[in-house]
């Protein structure tokens, strides 16, 4: 009955779906919720770097920018969707994704670091700091909130925020697509909506709020989901899956907190 909303950790289920129950194996060849948080902090490690290194390298060839994140979007999407297809590929995969990812990220946050200075506007520790900080207390707050049973998934709740971020995904998708195809920029939604004022700025950052809070309360379900697996006893190497999952849902947020931080200064003009 626990579906997540995190399209990576759906179709109920993906583990089952490849893999069956692990009943009576030995627990050196089971899932761990150990194993999770380990590989999950490899992952995030390696984005990390990757992200620091892709960020110093667009701000070093700014005419690589947005050529840099195009590709590096698109590789992104081809590998979520093969280990989407196929979980066993998370494996050797999943390290892959993390260092396309956080170039991808590292590339972003460059492009909304030159997109401050053209302003003459700055954040205290930059961009790429605040917004970290801002994806670890919301990673840490959905811990709490679910390890203490304040938020409790149900089907309810959680086919609410399924339908919000399949509408958040299209949204994004066709964005996307009238940018690169047709020059056009969705108000409120495109990143040069960012550094809109007044009333538009105010509607741009509730809105962006809300789809960070929907990225945020992802990782409610996908904990669940995380759980429920670990129990039944699923294969060890799914604790690479399981850390890529997470990695997807980080990303996102971290992607929202960018896009917050550039309102905010935008708005108020100033750290």
């Amino acid at each position: 009955m626990w579906q997540s909303s995190n399209p990576v950790l759906s179709k109920d289920d993906k583990f089952s779906e490849f893999y069956g129950a692990m009943e009576g194996k030995e627990k050196s060849t089971v899932i761990t919720l150990q194993g999770v948080v380990n590989k999950t902090a490899i992952l995030t490690l390696v984005a990390v770097i990757a992200g620091t290194g892709g960020y110093k390298y667009f701000m070093l060839h700014p005419d690589m920018l947005w050529i840099g994140c195009i590709a590096t979007l698109v590789l992104t999407l081809g590998i979520y969707f093969v280990i989407f297809g196929d979980p066993r590929k998370a494996t050797y995969l999943a390290p892959v994704y993390a260092i396309v990812e956080g170039a991808f990220l590292g590339g972003f946050t460059a492009i909304a670091e030159s997109m401050l200075a053209s302003r003459g506007l700055s954040v205290a520790g930059g961009v790429a700091l605040q917004a970290f900080v801002i994806t670890i207390s919301v990673l840490l707050a959905m811990l709490v909130l679910y390890s203490t049973r304040v938020i409790k998934p149900n089907r309810t709740f959680m086919s609410i925020m399924s339908v919000a971020a399949c509408g958040i995904g299209i949204m994004y998708l066709i964005s996307f697509m009238l940018s690169m195809f047709a020059g056009i920029q969705l108000p409120f939604i495109s990143l040069r909506s960012t550094m809109a004022t007044g009333m538009s700025g105010y509607i741009g950052l509730g809105l962006n709020l809300f789809i960070l809070g929907i990225a945020s309360f992802m990782l409610i379900f996908d904990f669940k989901l995380i759980e429920d697996k670990v129990n039944a006893g699923a294969p060890r190497y799914m604790e690479w899956f399981c850390g890529f999952a997470l990695i997807v849902s980080l990303a996102w947020i971290y992607f929202e907190a960018v896009k917050l931080v550039l309102r905010l200064s935008s708005l108020f003009g100033r750290d």
